[in-house]
């Protein structure tokens, strides 16, 4: 299990290497996603708080990249925070996050992002339920919800 001592590692000693990598040209990312896709994922913008279509589901499945596919979350992690956006307690797998100091706009946060394709995906905060403490907030945008068929 993560915590937030080893967030912070990530973010300034490097993150865990990826199963696999994906890159592809700017004109190739615009193709492929809608313009707010692109906005978030790979501009690192931000969708407005209770706008995202992900934000009050929590049906089964697996939280998946929209930029790749890679499975991020699990639906048996997230929970309802206020915030506005999804939150997750912990990611599918730990070399399935990137991690980044991010100092924009006059704060320190932790940035995340998707390992295998660099997508923005939003930020950890280390005030999150037991036991792990962390909040995973993550732009509905930059994910894609795969239910799992009983």
């Amino acid at each position: 299990m993560l915590t937030w001592k080893n967030v912070i590692d990530f973010s300034v000693k490097g993150n865990p290497k990826p199963d696999r990598r994906v890159e592809k040209s700017d004109a190739d990312w615009r193709a492929q996603l809608s313009p707010e896709q692109y906005r978030i994922t790979r501009q690192k913008g931000t969708e407005r708080p209770h706008s995202g279509a992900l934000c009050s589901i929590y049906d089964d499945g697996k939280y998946n990249c929209v930029c790749c596919g890679t499975p991020l979350f699990d639906s048996t992690i997230k929970f309802s925070s206020g915030t506005g956006w999804p939150s997750f307690t912990q990611p599918i797998k730990e070399n399935a996050i990137k991690y980044d100091r991010d100092t924009s706009y006059g704060m320190v946060r932790v940035e995340v992002m998707c390992n295998t394709c660099d997508a923005h995906l939003g930020h950890v905060f280390p005030d999150g339920p037991e036991p792990s403490g962390l909040r995973y907030c993550i732009n509905s945008e930059s994910m894609t919800l795969d239910k799992e068929t009983v």
